[in-house]
């Protein structure tokens, strides 16, 4: 049997979430697990049509339970009676929930997490992309789902996805009339003498510098929906935290609600025997007065409030300065240099003043480069401490209008605060960045290593955040493998960030390891290579400037935040932490997992491709890959650069690289649209352009490579080879030498495609002449081909229209690429034959033999050059 239930006490989130797992698992049989909110048991009493497939608890037969589905829960102290089914071998758990994980939460065979508004959210959007039906009936009741967790998408735990997910349900026949009317039922008059005695006796307690509101009532009667209360109170009064606690008969009925990621009400509620999660818990209170729960507040509310970010948590380290003695216009070359706007300014050590681009502009403006940076710095600062807290740092920099606050310790500058750092934080909901760390987030992350990573891989990367601990260095996992892993696909390219020596590092992994160690000292890198070939590329957390548009950057030792910020895209930024304390944890500082359940590709910043114009390219081998789109911002710049000549200015054999990975993803044909679609195939080429001509040759490109991969010859095939031979096809011979001189690659890559060009115009001129109307035999077909390049062979197949020709090739893939004699030159050594031209008379007419059907064995292979000898006279 397979049951789909929820948390006790169950609301519209609730059955909207286990409606749309019902479509899920048809299987399954929906069960409250206790009673349900009153405004949920009022609907199934006006509407008992809607009650129609739920189950009581009491007739579930536990032992017959093979599947238990939760949704909207992840506790199993909020599931009654169906807690004693985790843990069984023979109970599979799936887990549908919009809550981050918390202590005791429930590990389940099969988890989709994700923090939206609402647990119907995700639901609605699984029911979407299966295309699975939804009734009006069943639309209406999952929108007021979404319509109670988010405050009908006011409140600010609500996404973008919930807007999305309603907007869906309206489109599948949902009345949002009939939503609302049973979301906001009337007040009774015991309700608004409740809601008023609440407001009168709510006090603020501060604890560790944030406000927790609490407000007390005691009544005789039993009142329902106090948590429908809880939430009015807190949005007619805008609180953060909120905690209301009332005796009704002979209990205390608690509520908490929470907006703000410094204060877990679940501790508070778990605390008196209660549960929830983060921003909304509840417990029922037997034996306590309403003064000894106020007494077991003040007690329990500092475990559950967490200090607000400090100084340390949003600090740029290191901090690039400059001395007072600098002149004005080298101020202003390291303002370029590191794209920053201010630097404290240094003098013998310490920081006696800051400036600003705006007062260096200004100051340039009227002549004065040659002036010292300490004649017009701003003396007057305030400077705080990594401890410092996070309304201070509010205080001081937009109260106090100062752009910039140095961070010290003591006397020594140990990082800077601006202003952006403190908008980055108001707007993302007091966390500077978004950290993975919850222990189900970690364990999720972990267990994405162990499925898709090699089980001696996973060990090594344990491996080397413990030796990076005992170098007193921070060892962190970045880059493609880090995303890849959240997109679960298998990456086994390791790419290591250090904070520290990475060169050092690497050297002491090595001698752990026994494996061969490789430094580049000028880049700060290294290479780690085991005796299986598997490799470990090191770098030391750096940062990097470019001296000119196109030109490589010039790298300096730096922290893991701005060493992941000079990366290409926010989805290639995300770091996963090798500490062992942390392992698993995942980094994003500049919102890489927004981008990849956005499906978005974004750069950094907005020079990025003026600065490194392979980023075009690369930019549109990741849209195809993934399946991504270009962010608006981003798309208009890549069309920016393009159109200035960046990309044009770029031209080597990096982009040389880049183009050929481009060729190489599963779609080349689309890659090669894309292109054209943003004029980067005049670039490449002044001539090139992309017809209806070039689209034919095209087509059939994608026909022979996919017609080649069929025959499963065992022959790696350089196919972006072709694809580039069918876009060059119309340009003249001097104009592909010049194609091939631009990039630089004469010698390599071009050489091979310019010699594919001609090979293949001269086979098809050989099997001409030899055919003039008559089918060829084998073995010329074999001697006009044999020792050509698989790319030369396949684009000639693709240029000729002749049919004869296309058999003569094909049949040399189907027939004869595989032949050959069992003797070869050795064997003719060993039979005694002196070496000399007539090596080659003999097995060339030893494998005509062979077509011809005169020899099948080895045998008569021997036979055959023994005879031929003879008859030429040779003895041996």
């Amino acid at each position: 049997m397979e049951i789909i239930t929820t948390h006790l006490n169950s609301d519209f989130d609730s059955l909207g979430a286990m409606i749309g797992a019902r479509k899920l698992y048809p299987q399954a049989v929906c069960v409250f697990p206790g009673s349900q909110e009153k405004n949920l048991r009022n609907f199934f009493l006006d509407s008992s049509l809607y009650a129609a497939g739920f189950e009581k608890a009491k007739k579930i037969d536990l032992e017959e339970v093979t599947r238990l589905i939760l949704v909207d829960v992840d506790h199993p102290s909020r599931i009654g009676n169906f807690a004693s089914l985790i843990g069984r071998d023979d109970v599979e758990v799936h887990l549908f929930d919009h809550h981050p994980p918390s202590e005791g939460s429930i590990v389940a065979d099969y988890s989709h997490v994700e923090r939206v508004g609402a647990a119907t959210t995700l639901m609605v959007e699984i029911l979407k992309e299966r295309r699975l039906p939804i009734e009006p009936a069943e639309a209406t009741m999952m929108l007021m789902g979404i319509f109670e967790d988010t405050g009908g998408l006011t409140f600010s735990t609500t996404t973008p996805r919930d807007f999305y997910a309603a907007g869906y349900l309206l489109s599948q026949g949902a009345d949002p009339t009939a939503a609302s009317n049973f979301l906001t039922p009337e007040m009774t008059a015991a309700q608004v003498a409740l809601l008023d005695q609440l407001l009168k006796n709510r006090r603020v307690e501060r604890v560790k510098g944030v406000e927790v509101t609490v407000a007390s009532a005691s009544v005789d009667e039993y009142i329902g929906d106090v948590a429908f209360l809880a939430h009015r109170i807190r949005d007619m009064e805008n609180i953060d935290a909120l905690i209301i606690h009332v005796r009704m008969e002979d209990r205390v009925l608690l509520v908490a609600r929470s907006r703000t990621t410094s204060v877990d009400v679940s501790v508070v509620a778990k605390h008196f025997g209660g549960g929830g999660h983060h921003e909304a818990a509840s417990a029922t209170i037997h034996d306590m007065t309403p003064i000894q729960v106020d007494e077991e507040l003040a007690k329990i509310l500092p475990n559950a409030v967490k200090a607000r970010v400090s100084a340390r948590d949003i600090m740029t380290s290191p901090v690039k300065s400059v001395e007072a003695s600098s002149t004005l216009g080298e101020v202003r070359a390291l303002f370029n240099r590191y794209q920053i706007n201010a630097a404290p300014v240094m003098k013998d050590g310490e920081i006696s003043g800051v400036i600003t681009r705006m007062v260096v502009e200004r100051a340039l403006g009227h002549g004065l480069s040659g002036a010292k940076a300490e004649e017009y710095m701003s003396s007057e600062f305030s400077t705080v401490t990594p401890r410092t807290g996070f309304d201070t740092l509010r205080e001081l920099i937009i109260s106090g209008r100062q752009r910039f606050l140095p961070v010290t310790e003591g006397k020594d500058l140990v990082g800077a605060i601006t202003r952006t750092d403190i908008l980055h934080v108001l707007t993302g909901e007091d966390s500077p960045i978004e950290r993975v760390s919850a222990k189900g987030a970690v364990r999720h992350a972990r267990r994405l290593l162990e499925e898709l990573v090699d089980k001696e891989a996973v060990t090594k990367l344990r491996e080397a955040g413990k030796i990076a601990q005992t170098l007193d260095m921070e060892a962190y996992l970045v880059g493609g493998m880090v995303r890849d892993l959240l997109l679960r696909e298998s990456n086994i390219d390791v790419d290591l960030v250090i904070e520290g020596d990475g060169i050092n590092f690497a050297r002491e992994a090595g001698r752990c390891w026994g494996a061969e160690v490789v430094p580049h000292t000028p880049f700060a890198t290294a290479k780690i290579i085991f005796q299986d070939g598997f490799c470990i590329d090191v770098a030391t957390a750096r940062t990097e400037f470019y001296e000119s548009p196109a030109a490589l950057p010039t790298v300096e030792e730096s922290s893991l935040k701005l060493d992941l910020k000079r990366r290409d895209f926010t989805i290639n930024t995300l770091a996963m932490s090798l500490a062992p304390d942390n392992f698993g944890e995942v980094l994003d500082f500049f919102g890489g997992l927004r981008d990849i359940k956005e499906r978005s590709i974004r750069i950094l910043h907005n020079l990025s491709f003026v600065e490194d114009p392979t980023r075009v390219l690369r930019a549109l081998r990741f849209s195809l890959r993934f399946g991504f789109s270009l962010g608006a911002q981003t798309e208009k710049l890549l069309k920016s650069a393009i159109e200035q000549g960046f990309f044009a200015q770029g031209r080597g054999p990096r982009l040389f690289r880049e183009l050929k990975l481009l060729l190489e993803v599963t779609s080349p044909g689309k890659a090669i649209d894309l292109l054209a679609k943003y004029n980067c195939l005049e670039t490449i080429s002044p001539k090139l352009t992309l017809g209806d001509n070039a689209r034919e040759r095209l087509r059939r490109v994608d026909e022979v490579v996919a017609w080649f991969g069929l025959l499963y010859l065992g022959r790696e095939l350089k196919g972006w080879r072709i694809y580039l031979l069918a876009l060059l096809e119309d340009l003249t011979k001097e104009e592909v030498r010049n194609f091939a001189a631009a990039f630089n690659i004469e010698q390599g890559d071009g050489g091979a495609l310019i010699g594919d060009r001609e090979s293949s115009g001269a086979i098809l001129l050989s099997l001409r002449s030899m055919m003039k109307g008559r089918t060829l035999p084998d073995k010329k077909i074999y001697r006009a081909l044999n020792g050509r390049s698989d790319e030369a062979i396949l684009y000639a197949m693709i240029k000729t229209r002749d049919e004869a020709k296309r058999r003569a090739l094909s049949r040399y893939y189907t027939h004869l690429a595989g032949v050959s004699t069992h003797l070869d030159g050795d064997d003719l050594v060993s039979m005694g034959v002196t070496p000399g031209p007539i090596y080659r008379d003999l097995l060339e007419g030893l494998l005509d033999a062979k077509f011809d059907g005169d020899v099948v064995s080895r045998e008569d292979e021997v036979a055959w050059i023994m005879a031929r000898l003879e008859k030429n006279g040779v003895k041996i």
